[in-house]
């Protein structure tokens, strides 16, 4: 029987780790250089926060946020138009047996430290850690 695909909960793999840190290395620095002749994407600063990849290694999703979180929807719709010359440029700088399919997804990370902050600096939390240190 084979194995199962990697149930949730399971952490990914050291392999799987290396992987994902090469492709976005790859990323950021094919970003960064400007290589993407798309006008949605001329002039924008892209961050590359993270890249899971499958078990197999067959697949990567990419998490990214433009500078400033504005643009978003476009700036995903354009990286998904052109994730073939994406591919074709990481490709290029990484050396594996397979070049993964990528696909593009918003990180929304940022904004939930950004609400842990705020809610950890909140009023009543102050008090009850206030509350604790007293005892």
């Amino acid at each position: 029987m084979a194995k199962s695909k990697n149930p949730a909960g399971v952490a990914p793999t050291q392999r799987q780790l290396r992987v994902a840190e090469v492709i976005r290395r790859a990323l950021s620095d094919t970003f960064a250089r400007g290589d993407l002749h798309d006008p949605d994407l001329a002039h924008v600063s892209i961050t590359v926060s993270e890249v899971r990849c499958s078990n197999d290694l067959r697949q990567a999703t990419v998490f990214v946020l433009p500078l400033g979180g504005v643009n978003t929807d476009v700036v995903l719709k354009a990286l998904t138009r052109n994730r073939h010359e994406i591919r074709r440029q990481v490709t290029r700088e990484i050396d594996l047996k397979f070049s993964p399919e990528l696909s593009f997804l918003a990180d929304h990370s940022f904004d939930q430290m950004d609400r842990t902050r705020a809610l950890l600096a909140s009023e009543a939390v102050r008090r009850d850690l206030d509350r604790d240190h007293d005892d």
